[in-house]
């Protein structure tokens, strides 16, 4: 029981942080790869299947994008007046994960999504990224993807925080945000006060491989320091949180982690005067696996929110 908690929070924490693969933490057994598209206890075998099934109908298409080739999947058709929905996955994850969600959202709307570099089917990045970086690469996907039209930026785990960084500075295009358990704007701090570097040898582990993802040793080499929230002017937002307390869980430091995780999702709401947060009550990590409807629902408000 107390290993599998650390590998779910070795998703929500290490691979949520910036994309280890399992992902920063190489040293994990390969069964950890299979927990990590399984993230909750509670998922059904049907479950899995219908995932299987969206997966493997799911189109993409190759373009370019600052020198690199860039892996994108868009959906639906586009209205008047109303945004493209583009979707950020988590780190470890790819396009095809999301695969479901941009299928239920498509029925009423454009949904793209695409892999950062390092993710899925995309180039590998040159050497190190900053945030800024990863944020040219995405400007040129929505240059080709939204073309003038405005966007909302929906972002689980490390894309949430992403889209939390990239949205201040382009205030011109971005007009809605969802933050889907998104990682803390100060993850850093959060982990090095909490967990000890003398901490128990597993306990130790989670803090040291998050840390050195946000350092960006992951395969996005994505490098994600600490760091303010600024505003991104008065758009909607909404920010959700995971429910289940299962980092909890861990062994003399999982209510410090869970209260920490909490204050960093109340740090994302200075992000807008309009945004607001909720609590996903029957979910862990992937609120859009567990309950997809929650996601679904504060995506089409927050675009509805955009469009008026």
């Amino acid at each position: 029981m107390i290993r599998r908690v650390r590998e779910t929070a070795v998703v929500a924490l290490c691979c949520a942080a910036a994309g280890a693969g399992l992902v920063g933490c190489e040293d994990e057994p390969k069964a950890d790869k299979a927990s990590e598209a399984k993230p909750t206890a509670s998922r059904s075998a049907g479950g899995d299947e219908q995932q299987a099934d969206e997966a493997a109908a799911f189109t993409a298409k190759k373009i370019k994008v600052e020198g690199h080739t860039v892996n994108v999947s868009c959906s639906g058709k586009q209205a008047d007046g109303k945004p493209v929905v583009m979707l950020l996955h988590g780190g470890g994850d790819d396009v095809k994960k999301l695969s479901g969600l941009q299928k239920e959202l498509s029925t009423e709307d454009r949904v793209c999504s695409y892999d950062r570099l390092g993710a899925g089917a995309s180039d590998k990045p040159d050497g190190l990224q900053t945030v800024e970086d990863a944020g040219k690469i995405l400007t040129g996907v929505l240059d080709q993807v939204a073309g003038d039209a405005p966007v909302v930026l929906a972002g689980h785990s490390i894309g949430g925080l992403f889209a939390g960084r990239y949205a201040p500075d382009h205030q011109d295009r971005i007009k809605g945000l969802v933050l889907l358990d998104a990682t803390s704007p100060t993850q850093a701090a959060d982990l090095k006060r909490t967990i000890p570097a003398d901490a128990d040898e597993q306990s130790a582990q989670l803090r040291d491989k998050t840390l050195m993802v946000l350092q960006g040793k992951g395969p996005e080499k994505l490098v994600t320091p600490d760091g303010p929230v600024r505003s991104a002017g008065d758009i909607p937002v909404e920010v959700i949180q995971h429910g289940k307390q299962y980092l909890g869980a861990i062994p003399k430091y999982g209510k410090s982690l869970e209260d920490d995780w909490t204050l960093g999702e109340h740090e994302w709401l200075k992000l807008s005067a309009d945004s607001k947060l909720s609590v996903a009550r029957k979910s862990e990590h992937y609120i859009y696996v567990d309950e997809p409807a929650v996601a679904v629902a504060a995506i089409q408000r927050v675009v509805a929110g955009a469009a008026s």
